[in-house]
């Protein structure tokens, strides 16, 4: 990767790859799930409760890093699933077909045919149709290298078979590497049974450069994407729509063109979501309209049939039903009350060089054009803030605040300032 950060911690749909394979794992309740990682990871990997880590001190290959586990394993005598951390798609469904298939073999191995079988390692059967080896591309003959059916990753094994295996591993291979997939053999010349389960290819796809981070990246977004469709959301241009794994849309809303959503977005029904939007963080109730160009950061809260217009920006504050900010405004750390208006240039200044501070709102108030209000500062109900103003005290419930420079119109005076400008001009000029 090129990259100080660990691999398996690249996000995908903004979360690590690790994350996704965590979350495959969850609905199916393992008894134990164990996370290997390098010397010096330990504290950059982060777990899911009730993961365990071990370190693998020599980067010796697959089965040198399964075997790290050997000991915190022992005396555990269920099957052991082995899953990479850089395949970010695979499902909980494709999971359970492995272990489904489990009854019917000793050793279960993930298969696939992918479009390009690429540097995948070969998935050799028997004459009766089961497993007899894996073989890695580097040490494949040519008739090997012809077969398109080839090793996905995931292995399916009893606890005391897999360490038995294990070690009667060896390195004789291209690599000098200690292959997992080399327990496939050792378990024939056993008389022990291996089948192959075929799985999606796009399920198992995995990264090992950038390139193959983007392409998941983009496997992973149609995926998410259909499954919105699917559930009731429209999409006028899905392809240009950006989601986060955990985004949670409801029916009936519809989401506009090059609009992206950041982590921890919960958007309710019947919301229409306009173009070049960008939303991270926040919270949207049903019926509101977002959008285009707005940008709802962490702690946005906005209530029923709110409106958020073009170049409206809302962090940390809350909206409740039916308020309206429908352009060009900064509303940070605040609370609007319902059905509230705020104008266009309005400003919560909500940050003193020191702290931040909050901005109360109260319901039906309207607040005029270009209107700065100096937080900590309470607007009560049905308080009027005039355009232009600067506001820095609390306003009481149905009054009028003005806090501007007054007006002052001189007869004639702009045609007196264009003379004196043009005579200037003329004598620069000579």
């Amino acid at each position: 990767m090129k990259s100080a950060l660990p691999k398996v911690l690249h996000p995908v749909a903004h979360f690590p790859m690790i994350e996704h394979v965590a979350a495959a794992l969850r609905p199916l309740g393992p008894a134990r799930t164990i996370v290997v990682v390098a010397p010096g990871m330990e504290e950059h990997v982060p777990l899911s409760p009730g993961f365990e880590r071990v370190v693998q001190r020599e980067p010796n290959g697959t089965a040198h890093a399964v075997a790290a586990a050997q000991t915190t394993l022992k005396g555990f005598a269920g099957d052991v699933l082995v899953l990479y951390g850089d395949s970010p798609l695979i499902t909980s469904g494709t999971i359970e077909s492995l272990l489904g298939a489990k009854a019917a073999a000793d050793v279960i191995v993930a298969g696939m045919h992918p479009a390009d079988p690429a540097d995948y390692g070969r998935l050799i059967a028997a004459p009766d149709g089961t497993l007899d080896a894996i073989v890695e591309l580097r040490d494949c003959d040519d008739a090997q290298r012809a077969i398109g059916f080839v090793n996905a990753g995931p292995i399916v094994v009893a606890a005391d078979q897999l360490f038995s295996l294990l070690s009667v591993v060896d390195r004789n291979n291209a690599q000098h590497e200690y292959y997992l997939t080399d327990i496939v053999a050792a378990a024939r010349r056993r008389g022990l049974l291996c089948r192959a389960v075929e799985v999606p290819a796009d399920d198992m796809a995995g990264v090992n450069d950038r390139t193959d981070l983007a392409h998941v990246e983009a496997l992973m977004q149609r995926r998410l994407r259909r499954i919105l469709m699917q559930a009731g959301v429209s999409m006028v241009a899905p392809e240009t729509v950006f989601l986060a794994a955990d985004t949670r849309i409801g029916q009936d809303s519809s989401i506009g063109p090059y609009t992206v959503f950041g982590p921890g977005v919960t958007i309710g029904q019947n919301v229409e979501i306009l173009g070049f939007s960008y939303i991270a963080g926040a919270a949207v109730g049903n019926q509101a309209r977002i959008g285009p160009f707005a940008r709802l950061r962490p702690g946005a809260d906005l209530g029923a049939a709110v409106h958020i217009g073009n170049f409206v920006e809302v962090k940390n504050a809350r909206l409740e039903a039916g308020a309206k900010a429908n352009h060009l405004a900064y509303l940070g750390d605040a609370t609007v009350g319902a059905r509230t208006n705020v104008g266009a240039g309005t400003v919560t200044c909500n940050y003193d060089g020191v702290a931040k501070h909050r901005t109360e709102i109260g319901a039906d108030v309207f607040v005029g054009t270009n209107a700065s209000l100096v937080a900590p500062i309470r607007i009560e109900d049905g308080a009027f803030i005039a355009a232009g103003s600067t506001i820095t005290e609390n306003v009481p419930a149905d009054a009028m605040a003005l806090g501007r420079a007054r007006q002052v119109n001189k007869p004639r005076g702009a045609a007196a300032w264009r003379a004196r400008r043009g005579a200037k001009r003329a004598s620069d000029a000579g």
